[in-house]
């Protein structure tokens, strides 16, 4: 929203040659009035704007001279220049037309002379011999014809010489092409002059005169030699595959152009061109010219493009409208399509498929230009039944998911185009009736949702014949289209569509209907639908409604906002109101009508529907529905309601107060956002808030200066301007003080990343002012030095964002060098940075390099580093900035290299010893990081040179050390596995470091594994064990250190990575020197090919994943530079590297040290590198040549001894294949490449089948899109059969031939049964493939060959195979098919009198049956009738083949699955009908079923010992349908269970648990249904009266997940009806019960845990309900019960033991949280609260979520709701202020200052918006403000209690911690430091320790201000300062030991003892507080007035390091209370 600049004019000065200047100079006159004199002024001018002026002087000064003065030689003499001028000008000059446009305006007494001295300056032109100047004149032969008088006529008289200069220039193009093959940059210069020749030259012919004529077609006329020339010249383009397709398109336009000009008669065109593209030309009655010109095009092989762009130019070149060439033109346009049609099924290639799509879009706009004047039989030809619209219809159909864009694009101008077809042929008739739109209009809507086209076609549809008809159909098509929203890949499409219909609906029902009624029509259509999603959808699916659909339907219709707003209030306060009722708050997900309600007006206010901001607050939405939607517990109502907010269609609309205020309120709680997203929208949604702040400011300023001058007569604002801007500042003020805040020690990355993106948007935003412009706000402004400190320490964040937006930010602020000049903190800066750029951990290095180049931007360096300069650079306050950083840049890098030189030499004595010491690849981070930094315009460049050659050299070395353990056999372990001897020998150094204790013979000597070596398991336990080493180091001190193989592989891959970034950084930043000895450049071609060299050594030997793939990050940048390189030599590079790997791979040579192993390690990143570099607009040869090379390696091979190669390949082509920068340049190779990998997969070498399922894996995703989904084969991966093979034709007949290969052998009797590898794959192809309704009957590729051999596939004896066999199976059957295919399968099954039959093949035909069965109830475009009448006759035949379901079938496996057959029946018809008779009681199906269950194995049981295959699977279904047998039998009035075979109670009692856990999640889901009241009949009789059977069942169930259900039914039961019972059945008493529950609850694992603690709480809430007497009787149990809630919310119990916490916690809240008279005792009372706050700050955002419905239940609660609902008392200033003058005005603690008037960063309690718990009692809030709404509560209830006494030294010690971090820091201080990489402790990353403190300390002191409570005792108070003197103590002795810049070399002890001191702070400040009230003077303030020992307090740390050796911390703020607190005591 800022205020965009105009753009400037870039115009280059224009310049004449020597000889023209001297001649201007001769004739201008002295006055300088004559044309010499103003064309001399012009050109002497050095800016072309200026330049500009003069010459729109000319021609006034020429209109001044009479007709004489054409004879002038000075006037002639300017004219010649005049032309000479414009001809040198480049084509895009502004002065080239300004100066034609001038010149058209010539008197015309001039003209003649005029266009005599152009002509002969345009004759000069084409005299030019020089191949790179013909570009210039062909530009200008081109500007000549656009518009200007003199340019025309100039080539009208040099017409013959202008077509033979073009003739000649094409010729000598594509010669020198041709001649400087490889060299990229020069080919792509030439194809364009190439193009626009082609185009000028149709140019000319188009726009001069003469060829209007017949005068020039003489066969000896020099002009019609050079048009016959110039044909033959298109005519060899269109056919030469070397040029670039544009440049073949524009030919293929140029030929039929030509021909048309040429041709004569021209009646005879349309035959001539037709036989052309037909290839039926008679060579005998065409002319010769044309025969000599176009000889390929009459009798040659013409190929497929050169007929599409002959096609192309058809269309394009000829004047198809008004049916101008009669019948022969219809002809050639029919004739024209099925050249098209046939092509269509040929051309594959992306370009050209693209081509043709737009040819296509081209044809159906001639064929409707052609049907407005045509004759009836074309009529008939083209309308919608025709098999011409029908092919069109089929292409559009294929191709409207086609992934390009552009392709898609073209099926809807297709489409549209095909019903205006329809319409002209039918003109005159209705429309809707017609059969051809009613049939496409129900084919269309019968399609699934899923189909991107759907919309596309419906949208055309709606434009044709009106949305009515669409509506008639289905009326819920609005509702449909808005449920698929959901999915982000439809989005576009779907709303759309909904835009097109709905302003179609709308117009409709405005010319149709009353000006009253038809609103409320058009709102119950498309509003209501929207309405239900916003608040009842998933959140995908408001999100893409909100973004999408939303802001086009109010933008179209606003006066709907009303209508809206007034639905979604009445919903809010409706449900509030139930809220207050019952507390449940529903799903923590759910946005609701609040949500729905700030989207809508979010949307309007941002498009200006809304009349203001204040008309918003006041009519539409009040204030505290705006605060409820700023802490919503839901992020995206958050960021809806702050959208409300800070967005606005007028960039300077004021910002209210009120605005501001809300605003602040929602940054206090909404920074630490765990989602990228949210925190993205936040920092995106407040830089629009800032930017509207400057604009409006800038607005009010002017207002104020207008204001002082003279009062305006209408007030623009309500109060006056320079109120306004104050507010502002203090709101900017007020927002960067919390921003800062946030940086508190300890904050979480969000917070952290969060507060720093927004201050950079405020320093942005709010940029130091330029000029006169006004800024109402300066950061700088509010810079001291904490901030800068707290900056500076963002460096040490582990998150590198944190860093950079840090670093972007000092950078971005100019006070910041100011407070930094002290040399020896810089000294200690830089040594930090340089300690830790040798750390072994890797992100230390980061902070370093970010260190660096901030003392290197601010010019902070150590002067000790210009030691580091050989070439002395003055460098003051006047230089440029650029220049200082150079230096600086320079010396740093200098420092690191010499250190970096050292620890290398060091390294290569003893790399152990560097791995565990001074890792090295920290020193090259800083150094590339330095570079990245660097200006390209380097100054100092003979500093750099040996610089950057040393640099390299030393990478080498690097390099060198640590390529033994990358490239070794197995780097991870570094037990050596290799194969050659200098690969051991490399290794052995290094092998006799890492030695074990133990003897291990991989670790005296490198083993050399030869063929035949087998290895042994026991070689593995040659891990390295930790040891310790002590080494001598030079010039460093003795260190010892452990040290682990993994540190070792550690240090050398990163060494790698960096050394492959340094190169690719200096390579792409630094220039190459264009010639060896050049002064310009710092890289030579030698260091560019040693570079290559390098990177190709080590991708191709390199075994480490993390190496190789770093590594390719280097090398692309070079191929890069490479590709862009001017010099050849360089150029062809990556060519030379690609042939010589690829002959490497081919030869398999065993000495080659390409690995064969881990996918080939980095070779398909080194092959990836080459191709993806290569340019895209080329015609990609080395893609194509390789491709070719890999796909004929990757096929089987004879040789089954070298499959290497085969290997290489396969990995290769899938790393390509998965390169999304290929983009569809790959889809010409995935037919080849799926063949390859089915075929692979049949090898009997795994490695060959290893990768050629990583590589089918590939392709299916590069096919099929991404998965999306859940669901394997969801809707979105796949694609319709017609598609998949038109895409791919090559795979149909392959995948035909294999499938029945397969089926053959499946079948076969013969041998052993065959495992058929590649069915695998097959299959998985064919199952993502479906019919489309819109497919046809007749197609070559038909799905309808492939039925039969999936279903003999299902005979396959693998039994996967034969599931997968039957999910292919359902997409080939269509809908309407699948009864008929189920009832042949079942005719197909044996009966029971078969003798002889194969359960696998029966098997696999009930599976096929299943799944159809299934796919036919899912189903929804039957009707019910249909429907059931298809099912019933399925139903009969199943009857006849029942005995597969009963014991007489011996195999479970086929029983299992009829059964499952029959339930799925018995799902489907268990309805009724009309005659209210089931249907399948009608058919006596329950009879049969009920004898199935009679005779089965769950009555009769089975013999001991019984195993069989498929028991469960056979058990499970048996069950399931007894179950169902069950219900139904119940179901029947007056019958309970009389005729149900087996009851629950005996089913439960079974021996198996598959049989107990079915029945008891049936049960368990009737419980659950009748508990939450959804059921509609409350608890079946069936189950009444079962809780003493589940008693005895838990009391001896022994399987965990039947236990788990068990526990579940009787928590859903009331303890009421089953607890009195326990002492009977279970001989346990209630209370014996209840401790059994809980130590099931102690002991078991975590989902039967949260079970029973859940059921233990409901029995403690029903004894604590029912014996209110009694209570204390169990008063042992209670504390067990508060303990086990206690232990069960620690972070490292599983997500659901939480969960379950949180909601046993809601439900007891009135119980025990907040009960006026508690039942636990306080500490107990306490504990629960704390498991709250601790849940609270849960890095687990449901169990956060979870939690806050605790704190919203606590809070609606009668004693909690009202009591603090004026939120914090006034404790405010005048508290603030008593405590600042007891301690002063502030106290210096360390390098912090505290100051307690202005606020803190932990004691700045006054937020501008109060928290009040009336207003957030039953809303949905936030994890961020529960917590302090918690803490609330909890002080207000210890006084309602009058607890206050006992409870408060609960809550200081939470505020004062349980002193564990201090004893960590205490431990740590104390230990030699354990360098274990990657050793992970349990980190929560959202909790804020400080937040926590911030808000209890306020609540304390809000509570203990306005309570008026006294301390009962002075003992009490001195117990508590004791307490707190220790914990000062112990702080004092740590900060003391702490090195210098300890915030940096020891981040995390330093951070933990900064929130121990907050901690402290916090609670010395209470207890000051608490002294204060007591009435006494203590000696707080009297030590205070020691000006001695204040100085003492307040000195920097730094001083106190000069003056005491490190420091003495006690003269800290810890320290004087210390001090104070013992002397009270």
């Amino acid at each position: 929203m800022g205020v965009k600049k105009k753009k400037e004019m870039q115009v280059a000065v224009l310049t004449i040659c020597h000889q023209d200047l001297e001649t201007l100079k001769s004739f201008a006159d002295v006055e300088g009035k004559n044309l010499a004199s103003l064309l001399l002024r012009c050109v002497q001018l050095t800016d072309g704007v200026s330049q500009i002026h003069y010459v729109k002087q000319i021609v006034p000064l020429l209109e001044k001279v009479d007709e004489n003065g054409v004879c002038d030689p000075t006037i002639q003499s300017c004219l010649d220049i005049l032309a000479g001028i414009y001809l040198s000008l480049s084509l895009k000059n502004p002065l080239k037309k300004v100066l034609a446009s001038s010149l058209n305006s010539l008197p015309e007494f001039f003209l003649p002379e005029a266009v005599h001295r152009f002509t002969s300056r345009l004759q000069e032109e084409l005299n030019t011999t020089d191949l790179y100047s013909y570009r210039k004149v062909i530009d200008n032969i081109s500007s000549c014809m656009e518009n200007f008088n003199l340019g025309r006529a100039g080539v009208n008289n040099l017409l013959k010489n202008v077509l033979h200069f073009l003739q000649k220039s094409l010729i000598e193009i594509v010669e020198e092409n041709r001649k400087c093959a490889g060299n990229h940059i020069i080919q792509t210069q030439l194809m364009n002059d190439l193009l626009v020749g082609i185009r000028v030259s149709m140019m000319l012919v188009q726009k001069v005169q003469d060829f209007q004529g017949n005068l020039w077609k003489a066969s000896n006329s020099p002009i019609w030699q050079n048009m016959c020339g110039l044909l033959s010249i298109f005519t060899k383009f269109l056919s030469d595959d070397d040029l670039l397709q544009t440049v073949q398109s524009t030919s293929g336009l140029a030929i039929i152009l030509f021909i048309k000009t040429m041709f004569h008669p021209s009646e005879k065109i349309p035959h001539l061109i037709s036989s052309v593209l037909l290839h039926s030309v008679d060579c005998t009655s065409v002319p010769e010219w044309f025969m000599s010109s176009c000889r390929s095009l009459c009798c040659g092989n013409v190929s497929g493009s050169a007929v599409l762009f002959l096609c192309q130019g058809t269309l394009a070149m000829l004047d198809w409208q008004n049916g101008s060439m009669g019948r022969s033109g219809e002809a050639l346009l029919l004739d024209t399509a099925h050249v098209l049609f046939t092509l269509s099924s040929q051309i594959k290639e992306p370009t050209l498929e693209m081509f043709l799509s737009r040819i296509m879009a081209s044809w159906t706009n001639s064929a409707i230009q052609v049907l407005e004047s045509s004759s009836p039989s074309l009529r008939d030809s083209l309308n919608g039944n025709s098999s011409i619209v029908g092919r069109l219809l089929e292409y559009v159909y294929t191709h409207w998911e086609h992934p390009l864009d552009a392709l898609r694009h073209q099926t809807k101008i297709m489409f549209k185009n095909l019903l205006q077809m329809h319409r002209l042929t039918v003109e005159g008739a209705v429309l809707v009736p017609d059969p051809f739109f009613v049939k496409l209009t129900e084919s269309l809507l019968r399609l699934e949702w899923h189909i991107k086209g759907k919309y596309m076609c419906l949208g055309c549809l709606v434009e044709c014949i009106g949305i009515e008809h669409i509506l008639a159909i289905d009326k819920t098509i609005p509702s449909q289209i808005l449920e698929v929203m959901g999915d982000q890949s439809l989005v576009p499409y779907a709303s759309d569509l909904l835009e097109t219909m709905f302003k179609n609906h709308k117009s409709h029902l405005k010319s149709q209907t009353a000006e009253s009624s038809w609103i409320d029509q058009w709102h119950e259509t498309w509003v209501s639908p929207l309405l239900f999603i916003l608040c009842e959808g998933n959140l995908d699916q408001k999100s893409y409604v909100i973004d999408y659909y939303l802001p086009k339907l109010l933008s179209y219709s606003p006066e709907s906002l009303q209508y809206m707003v007034k639905i979604l209030q009445t919903s809010i306060d409706a449900k509030t109101g139930q809220e207050q009722s019952f507390p449940s708050l529903g799903s923590c997900n759910s946005r609701g009508a609040l949500g729905a309600l700030m989207a809508c007006l979010r949307i309007a206010r941002a498009h200006g529907h809304l009349q203001s901001a204040t008309d918003t607050w006041e009519n539409l939405v009040s204030g505290a529905r705006i605060k409820q939607g700023l802490i919503h517990q839901h992020c995206q109502v958050r960021i809806d309601t702050l959208g409300l907010l800070c967005e606005s269609n007028r960039s300077t609309e004021i910002v209210s107060m009120e605005e501001m205020q809300w605003i602040q309120f929602f940054i206090t709680y909404n920074l630490n956002s765990q989602s990228p997203g949210v925190r993205q929208q936040i920092c995106s949604l407040l830089k629009k808030l800032f930017c509207r702040i400057q604009e409006s400011s800038q607005v009010l300023y002017k207002l104020e200066q207008n204001k002082s001058k003279h009062e305006p007569e209408k007030e623009l604002t309500k109060q006056h301007p320079s109120v306004s801007l104050q507010q502002y500042k203090n709101f900017m003020s007020s927002i960067c003080n919390s921003l800062f805040e946030a940086l508190f020690p300890g904050s979480s990355y969000s917070t952290r990343f969060s507060a720093l993106t927004i201050l950079g948007s405020i320093a942005e935003v709010f940029h130091v002012p330029e000029g006169r412009i006004y800024t109402v706000y300066q950061l700088n402004h509010d810079i001291d030095v904490g901030r800068f400190q707290a900056l500076m320490e963002c460096f040490t964040s582990t998150f590198e964002d944190v860093k950079m937006l840090a670093f972007d930010l000092l950078m971005k602020l100019s006070k910041t060098a100011v407070h930094f000049q002290d040399s020896e903190k810089l000294q200690g800066l830089f040594q930090a940075a340089l300690a830790l750029s040798t750390s072994t951990k890797p992100y230390d290095c980061v902070t370093a390099s970010y260190l660096l180049n901030f003392l290197i931007w601010q010019d902070a360096l150590p002067s000790s580093l210009s030691a580091y300069l050989t070439q002395q650079v003055a460098c003051g306050d006047g230089d440029r900035p650029a220049t200082v950083v150079e230096r600086n840049t320079l010396m740093v890098i200098k420092c690191l290299m010499e250190n970096l030189e050292e620890e290398v030499y060091q390294a290569e004595n003893s790399l152990l010893q560097a791995a565990a010491s001074f890792p090295m690849y920290g020193r090259v981070h800083c150094i590339t990081g330095a570079l990245q930094k660097l200006s390209l315009n380097l100054q100092l460049v003979s500093e750099w040179r040996p610089v950057v050659e040393k640099l390299l050299l030393m990478s080498y070395r690097l390099s060198t050390v640590v390529s033994p353990v990358i490239q070794s056999s197995s780097p991870e372990g570094l037990i050596p596995m290799d194969t050659d001897s200098e690969s051991a020998s490399r290794l052995q150094m290094i092998l006799n470091e890492i030695q074990p204790r133990d003897t291990n013979d991989y670790f005296n000597q490198a083993k050399i594994l030869k063929e035949h070596d087998s290895f042994d398991m026991k070689d593995l336990n040659a891990s390295v064990v930790n040891i310790d080493i002590s080494t001598e180091i030079k010039g460093k001190e003795v260190k010892t250190c452990d040290v682990t193989a993994q540190m070792v592989l550690v240090c050398c891959w990163r060494s790698m990575k960096e050394v492959a970034l340094l190169l690719g950084t200096l390579c792409q930043l630094l220039p190459m020197q264009p010639v060896p000895e050049s002064s310009d450049g710092l890289l030579t071609v030698e260091q560019v090919k040693e570079i290559g060299d390098y990177f190709k050594q080590h991708l191709l030997q390199s075994r480490h994943r993390g190496a190789f793939e770093l590594a390719y990050t280097g090398f692309v940048k070079l191929t890069e530079v490479l590709n862009r390189c001017p010099n050849v030599s360089l150029q062809k590079l990556p060519e030379q590297w690609l042939w010589s790997v690829l002959e490497e791979i081919k030869c398999s040579d065993p000495s080659s040290k390409l690995c064969a192993t881990r996918r080939s390690a980095g070779i398909p990143f080194y092959i990836q590198a080459l191709l993806a570099s290569e340019p895209k607009k080329g015609k990609m040869d080395l893609l194509k040549i390789t491709m070719k090379e890999l796909i004929s390696l990757a096929g089987p091979m004879d040789d089954l001894q070298s499959t290497v190669p085969q290997v290489h390949a396969l990995n290769i082509l899938r790393a390509l294949f998965r390169d999304t920068r290929l983009g569809e340049n790959i889809i010409p190779y995935v037919a080849d490449g799926a063949k390859a990998a089915i075929l692979g997969f049949t090898s009997p070498v795994w490695a060959v089948r290893n990768s050629s399922t990583l590589l089918f894996s590939a392709l299916i995703t590069r096919i099929f899109g991404v998965k999306r989904a859940k669901d394997e084969l969801s809707k979105t991966n796949r694609m319709t059969g017609r598609e998949f093979f038109s895409r791919f034709p090559e795979l149909y007949p392959f995948l035909l031939k294999q499938l029945e290969t397969v089926a053959n052998a499946v079948d076969s009797d013969m041998g052993e049964p065959n495992r058929h590898p590649s069915m695998f794959l097959l299959l998985l192809v064919l199952e993502r493939l479906y019919p489309s309704p819109m497919d046809g009957t007749s197609s070559a590729l038909s799905m309808g060959p492939f039925v039969p051999f999936i279903m003999r596939c299902g005979h396959s004896p693998v039994y996967h195979s034969r599931e997968m066999a039957a999910r292919a199976l359902v997409p080939f059957v269509m809908i309407d098919h699948i009864p008929n295919t189920i009832r042949t399968l079942l005719a197909t099954l044996p009966s029971c009198t078969d003798q002889c039959f194969r359960q696998n093949h029966i098997h696999g035909t009930l599976l096929q049956v299943f799944h159809l069965l299934q796919a036919y109830s899912d189903s929804k475009h039957r009707t019910n009738s249909d429907f059931q009448h298809e099912l019933t006759d399925i139903t009969v035949c199943t009857k006849a083949k029942l005995w597969l379901a009963k014991r007489q079938n011996p195999c479970l496996v086929t029983r299992a699955v009829y059964i499952d057959i029959l339930f799925l029946l018995t799902c489907c018809l268990n309805k009724s009908v009309k005659d209210n008779q089931p249907v399948l009681e009608s058919l006596g199906f329950w009879e049969e079923v009920r004898g199935i269950i009679s005779g089965s194995e769950l009555i009769t049981g089975f013999p001991c010992a019984f195993k069989a295959p498929g028991l469960p699977q056979y058990l499970e279904s048996l069950t399931r349908l007894t179950i169902a047998a069950v219900w139904a039998a119940a179901a029947k009035s007056g019958e309970r269970e009389r005729d149900v075979p087996i009851s629950f109670s005996q089913l439960l009692e079974s021996a198996f648990p598959e049989v107990r856990s079915l029945t008891l999640e049936a049960l368990l889901e009737k419980f659950l249904s009748a508990a939450s009241g959804l059921g509609e009949k409350g608890l079946p009789p069936l189950l009444c009266n079962m809780g003493e059977k589940f008693l005895l069942l838990a009391m001896r169930e022994n399987h965990p997940e039947c236990f788990c259900k068990i526990l579940k039914i009787l928590h859903c039961m009331d303890p009421g009806e089953w607890l009195p019972q326990t002492e009977h059945c279970v001989h346990l008493t209630p209370k014996e019960f209840l401790i059994w529950t809980m130590d099931v609850a102690s002991n078991e694992r975590s989902e039967i845990q949260s079970v029973a603690l859940r059921l233990a709480s409901k029995v403690i809430s029903h004894h604590m309900q029912t014996c209110v007497e009694n209570r204390e009787l169990i008063a042992a149990e209670l504390k067990q019960w508060v303990q086990l809630v206690i232990l069960s919310c620690e972070d490292h119990l599983p997500t659901e033991s939480r969960l379950a916490v949180v909601e046993v916690l809601t439900s007891t809240a009135p119980l025990f949280l907040t009960n006026p008279h508690p039942i636990l005792e306080l500490q107990d009372t306490l504990a629960l609260w704390k498991c709250v706050l601790t849940l609270l700050q849960s890095e687990e955002q449901a169990v956060r979520d979870a939690a806050t419905e605790t704190v919203t239940t606590a809070m609606s609660q009668e004693n909690t709701c009202q009591s603090t609902a004026e939120g914090p008392l006034p404790i405010t200033r005048e508290a603030f202020s008593h405590l600042g003058r007891k301690l002063k005005d502030s106290c210096r603690l360390g390098e912090r200052i505290l100051i307690w008037e202005s606020g803190s960063p932990l004691l700045n309690y006054l937020p501008s918006v109060s928290l009040s718990n009336e207003e957030f009692a039953f809303c949905q809030v936030d994890a961020s403000i529960a917590l302090a709404l918690a803490l609330a509560v909890l002080c207000d209830l210890l006084q309602q209690w009058n607890q206050l006494a006992p409870g408060l030294p609960i809550l200081l010690g939470w505020l004062l911690g349980d002193g564990d971090d201090l004893v960590v820091c205490v431990e740590s201080m104390h230990q030699v430091e354990d360098d274990y990489l990657f050793e992970k402790a349990e980190v929560n990353f959202w909790a804020e320790t400080l937040i926590f403190v911030k808000y209890l300390c306020k609540h304390l002191f809000c509570l203990l201000s306005k309570s008026g409570w006294r301390l009962p005792s002075p003992e009490m108070l001195c117990h508590l300062q004791r307490m707190v003197s220790e914990q000062c103590r112990l702080l004092s002795q740590l900060f003391r030991e702490l090195p210098p810049a300890a915030e940096f070399v020891k981040t995390v002890e330093f951070t933990r003892l900064r929130i121990q001191e907050e901690r402290t702070l916090a609670c010395l400040k209470l207890l000051a507080f608490l002294e204060g009230k007591e009435g006494e003077d203590t000696l707080v303030l009297s030590v205070w007035d020691s000006s001695a020992e204040a100085r003492r307090l307040t000195l920097p740390r730094t001083e106190q390091h000069v003056e005491e050796n490190l420091g003495d911390w006690d003269g800290g703020m810890c320290g004087f209370f210390l001090t104070n607190l013992q002397e009270t005591c």
